[in-house]
């Protein structure tokens, strides 16, 4: 089976005609399992757990309008997953719980894009890494992959090495190895599964995450994967889901989990 669980409506309307761009798509691939998981600092819900003046100006949805716009879904037999797509914020995790347990998502992406008041992943922001110590923001980044699945508020989480994103890596090889390895053990023992997400790819990083040597600890230790496109526009739904398969395969997977509110099933990978 093919999963694609990554997938956002943010460049057009919450609207029927949109959605259906993203499963018409979405079902030329070939995917069994589509979800959409917007980002969750859209919502005027979440308004208490992330607030940065980057993030305040992109604050237009309301929740209501988003789970109407499922149910329409639902309701013209288009199978579609509801999901969102939450940046995990140290200090709120009763927030976050709230806002979880709210609605009756089909599965929930946790993902890490600040570290302390740095957008690691924004062009705007990338002048910052030659301003920072990058073994530091390594280490704050894994430190929040390890108190995002110790929560185990969330069942996937999402571009796990996104830090990568422009080039910025460490050159002590046993230093990143290190944050590979405390991150997974920290994974393993909760609820947390790992995305492959060809979005790395259309990046300056030009790779797919996570990053092979990470992806081989994640399947020596038992953690269950999801594969994901991360796609803003319907033509980059499944995009690369070839190297993907072959990427997961190669490291030793043979499943992936698929969900449906809440619960989750294990199956054969396409």
């Amino acid at each position: 089976m093919l999963t694609d669980y990554h997938n956002h409506l943010e460049n057009g309307t919450l609207t029927l005609p949109w959605l259906k761009e993203f499963t018409n798509a979405a079902e030329q691939k070939g995917i069994q399992e589509f979800g959409i998981s917007e980002h969750a600092y859209h919502f005027y819900q979440t308004s208490d757990i992330l607030q940065n003046g980057w993030v305040n100006k992109r604050r237009y949805y309301d929740m209501k309008d988003y789970v109407q716009l499922f149910r329409e879904a639902w309701n013209a037999n288009i199978p579609i997953k509801m999901s969102i797509e939450m940046d995990y914020t140290p200090g709120k995790h009763k927030e976050m719980e709230s806002f979880i347990k709210s609605y009756d998502f089909d599965y929930v992406i946790g993902s890490i894009h600040w570290v302390d008041d740095f957008g690691i992943d924004l062009m705007e922001y990338k002048g910052e890494w030659d301003k920072r110590d990058i073994y530091d923001t390594y280490t704050k980044y894994y430190d929040q992959v390890i108190t995002l699945a110790e929560s185990d508020l969330f069942d996937i989480i999402g571009h796990i090495d996104l830090v990568k994103i422009f080039k910025y890596i460490p050159e002590n090889e046993d230093f990143l190895l290190s944050q590979y390895d405390r991150a997974t053990t920290a994974l393993a023992n909760s609820k947390t599964c790992v995305e492959i997400s060809t979005a790395g790819i259309r990046k300056p990083i030009g790779r797919i995450y996570p990053d092979e040597r990470l992806l081989e600890m994640c399947f020596k230790k038992g953690i269950p994967i999801v594969l994901s496109s991360d796609a803003h526009f319907p033509r980059d739904v499944g995009a690369n889901f070839d190297e993907a398969v072959a990427l997961a395969k190669k490291v030793g997977y043979k499943t992936v989990m698929t969900f449906k509110k809440g619960e989750r099933k294990e199956v054969e990978l396409g």
